[in-house]
Formats: C-alpha cells, structure tokens, sequence
C-alpha cells in the first residue's frame, strides 16, 4: 500500500486540578486560541475547543504520528506554562493528571462540535462530574468513581 489515509477524530476533556473554576472569560478564548496553536503545530486539525472555568474539550482531527497522550501532555504542559507565565491568577495554574479522549465516526462530527459549542447551556443543567461520568459510560469505560478525578483535599 501507498500512502496512509485515516479520519479519528478525538475529544479530549480534561479539568483543571480539582476542578477549581480558574479559567477567566477575560482570557479563555486566548487560552483556547493557545491551544489550538499547540494542536495545529503538531500537524493536526482543531475542530472545536470550548469550555467551562473547570474544564475544557477539545475536538481534534489527529494524525496518526502522535499519540494521544503525548498529544494531551502537550496541550496541558504548554498551555499551564503558558498560563502561569502570563500572572492570570494569584495562584500556580495547573490541569488534573487524567484527562478524557473520546472517538467519533465522522457522521458524528457535526453533533459533537454544536454538544461542544453550547457547554453554557449544557451546564446550567448538568455538572462537570455528572457530564464526565455520563461520557465514562457511555463509551462503557469501566471506572471507580473514587478515583476518575481529583477532588480538593
């Protein structure tokens, strides 16, 4: 065979560490263009990033030269350096060690962008916790509630 063709698309969660709501409206579209930044250099496509002060979900059309958690240790590493170098908060930015990558069939797409750009509303009904674990089920991954994420000590 020739070249390699392939379409996996991937959305990754991740929160920051437990859960505090430190991402500010007044930056968060700098951070999501960061990360897009970040994504785009590693030669895969965004398709969709958006979020909550907690959290955020990123929508990618990876390439199969990386691996997704190379991918996310990137996005998470660069952008809390990225963060933290900027003084947008009193305290040291950082992400929660785990994170969340989900596939998609391309039919898929356009249903995960819109679920993805109107987090907003979504989360006026539903936590972060309660979204995450409903996806952790959905996709049937077998989990322990106790340890899936970080909570505030």
């Amino acid at each position: 065979m020739g070249d390699s063709y392939t379409q996996v698309s991937i959305q990754f969660i991740f929160a920051v560490k437990y859960r505090q709501a430190l991402i500010d409206s007044q930056w968060k579209t700098e951070l999501y263009q960061y990360i897009t930044g970040i994504v785009q250099a590693k030669g895969h496509k965004m398709l969709c990033i958006n979020g909550m002060p907690d959290h955020v979900h990123v929508f990618v059309g990876m390439k199969p030269h990386q691996s997704i958690s190379d991918l996310v240790r990137d996005m998470k590493s660069n952008s809390s350096k990225w963060i933290n170098e900027r003084n947008f908060l009193p305290v040291r930015f950082q992400w929660q060690n785990g994170f969340g990558a989900f596939s998609y069939s391309a039919s898929q797409l356009h249903n995960v962008v819109n679920y993805i750009l109107n987090q907003e509303a979504h989360h006026a009904r539903k936590t972060f916790k309660e979204e995450y674990f409903e996806f952790l089920r959905n996709f049937n991954i077998a989990y322990d509630e106790q340890y899936a994420l970080d909570d505030l000590k």
